[in-house]
């Protein structure tokens, strides 16, 4: 689900999402094993009537400079799901009202208006993360 939804978001950002080591499942796995793994991660999952439909993740932030002490880490629903309420679920299971971060692609303007919607805000934080060239961090 994590690579579909990978595949679904970002895959205009690169020449062949089949090709590109960030949509590959395998790289998911292993990442989600080291997740679960740990004690501080925090995570939702949404499942419909054919499997699950999204997730979302958070963890605690330990850099000394942390603009918020929690990070929303992650929040992904497949497409199929969108606009069905399953985001926000997600968002109010995982995070509530708590003050927290997060970084979301610039150009990605439906998820910048589901966070603008539930209270974040740019800070003026950018960078870039695997094949998405421009990032932006929203607090709350």
């Amino acid at each position: 689900m994590h690579a579909v939804s990978w595949r679904e978001t970002y895959g205009g950002f690169v020449d062949d999402p089949d090709t590109n080591p960030w949509f590959d499942a395998e790289r998911r796995i292993g990442m989600w094993e080291t997740i679960l793994a740990e004690a501080d991660h925090a995570t939702i999952v949404a499942e419909g009537p054919v499997g699950i439909v999204g997730f979302a993740s958070t963890t605690p932030t330990t850099e000394p400079d942390a603009v918020r002490l929690e990070e929303l880490t992650m929040l992904y629903v497949l497409q199929r799901a969108h606009g069905s309420g399953v985001g926000q679920a997600l968002l109010d299971a995982v995070l509530a009202d708590r003050p927290a971060s997060l970084w979301v692609a610039a150009d990605n303007p439906r998820a910048l208006a589901f966070y603008r919607r539930n209270g974040f805000r740019p800070d003026g934080a950018e960078s870039s993360f695997g094949p998405i060239p421009r990032t932006v961090r929203l607090i709350r």
